[in-house]
């Protein structure tokens, strides 16, 4: 199994021009719209019924006049102040409704766009110059335009928003909307973990390990992955893994490694998933469970991971562990050999077909294949 630094070295390459996911940018909660008063008016009260003139039963006792009907309103007497008008309704503070983030969602993005404008200008609303900013580095709703979006990540930035800062500096590292710029963009990330930001901490970890904005640094990497990682990003849990495993920049915890990776794994992380189906087949680190373990392989070969391709085809051509499945273990084998991932040891097995099975193997290896 390859060891994880060199895909940790990969990550150096592409995740630090990873663009932020829009459903990170979150707007305030609408704020109550208080109830008006209600403003009755008052009911004049019936007079008195006049008695009969030859009642033919006790007529009944007059109502007392000082004391008012219920219901109706008292009678105003000289001197009395004016009621007063009841205040109208309290405006809808604007800058609290979330309008913006709905119409982004339903992918309204003009109206998002025209929504986000109004509170940048009229509240300067930090997250609706953000989200202006995602809108034009995406090219959402209106032309994209890195500078504009650098702009309004700017502007927004400065008011604190911790996710403008992340993605202004994913622009300043891949010289989008500007001169690339290492060291400001380390300094944005920087301010974006220290405010909490998981992928801020996670990215600037990989700066810390490639050495060349820090000089390199696997213990001040470790902390900011471990930041990260508990914040539940699942990049980082994997990476944090292999430092475990390996002893890099801490103490060597195999059990550690193997709970991150199982954190991981459950986030959906595809090499989280191949390292912890392999942990768990072996028992390594982790009590061992054969059937878990290839039921994790088969997820991750159908996501088209050759290392998880060539496991599983090992597992289903050898029999150990699951009951032995050879064509179907052949055709992945097939599967991952065209994604460079070859195995001597399953080139003879395939070697060993008659011409009807090898046949069989490789009509599913190109039906699979052509699905893709």
């Amino acid at each position: 199994m390859k060891t994880a630094l060199p895909a940790i070295a990969t990550l150096l390459g592409c995740a630090l021009l990873a663009q932020p996911a829009p459903a990170q940018i979150s707007l305030s909660p609408p704020a109550p719209i208080p109830a008006a008063p209600q403003n009755r008016p008052a009911q004049p009260r019936p007079a008195p019924a006049k008695p009969a003139a030859k009642p033919l039963a006790p007529p009944k006792p007059k109502p007392d006049a000082s004391k008012p009907k219920p219901g109706a309103a008292t009678a105003k007497k000289p001197g009395d102040k004016p009621a007063e008008p009841a205040p109208p309704p309290e405006p809808i503070d604007e800058s609290r409704v979330d309008l913006v983030f709905g119409a982004y969602q339903r992918g309204h993005y003009k109206t998002a766009f025209d929504l986000a404008t109004r509170r940048a200008e009229d509240y300067s609303d930090p997250k609706a110059m953000t989200m202006l900013g995602e809108l034009y580095s995406a090219g959402l709703g209106v032309k994209r335009d890195y500078p504009k979006a650098a702009e309004w990540y700017q502007r927004a930035a400065e008011l604190g928003d911790r996710e403008a800062m992340f993605a202004l500096a994913m622009l300043r590292l891949s010289g989008r909307g500007g001169p690339a710029n290492r060291e400001d963009a380390a300094r944005w990330l920087a301010s974006s973990a220290k405010l909490g930001n998981p992928k801020a901490a996670y990215n600037l970890a990989l700066l810390y390990l490639d050495g060349q904005t820090f000089p390199q640094d696997t213990r001040r990497a470790a902390e900011l992955l471990r930041l990260a990682a508990d914040a539940g990003n699942p990049e980082a849990q994997y990476a944090l893994a292999t430092f475990y495993k390996e002893g890099t920049g801490v103490e060597k915890n195999v059990e550690q490694a193997v709970r991150l990776l199982q954190a991981a794994a459950l986030a959906g992380n595809i090499d989280a998933e191949v390292e912890y189906a392999i942990a768990l087949y072996n028992g390594t680190g982790t009590p061992k469970n054969e059937a878990a373990a290839v039921a994790l392989l088969r997820k991750a070969a159908r996501q088209n991971n050759p290392i998880a391709q060539n496991r599983l085809a090992r597992v289903l051509v050898t029999g150990n562990g699951p009951p032995e499945d050879r064509l179907e273990g052949l055709k992945w084998h097939v599967i991952s050999k065209t994604a460079g991932k070859g195995d001597l040891m399953l080139d003879e097995a395939l070697a060993q077909l008659n011409a009807e099975d090898r046949a069989k193997v490789d009509g599913a290896a190109r039906k699979w294949l052509g699905a893709k």
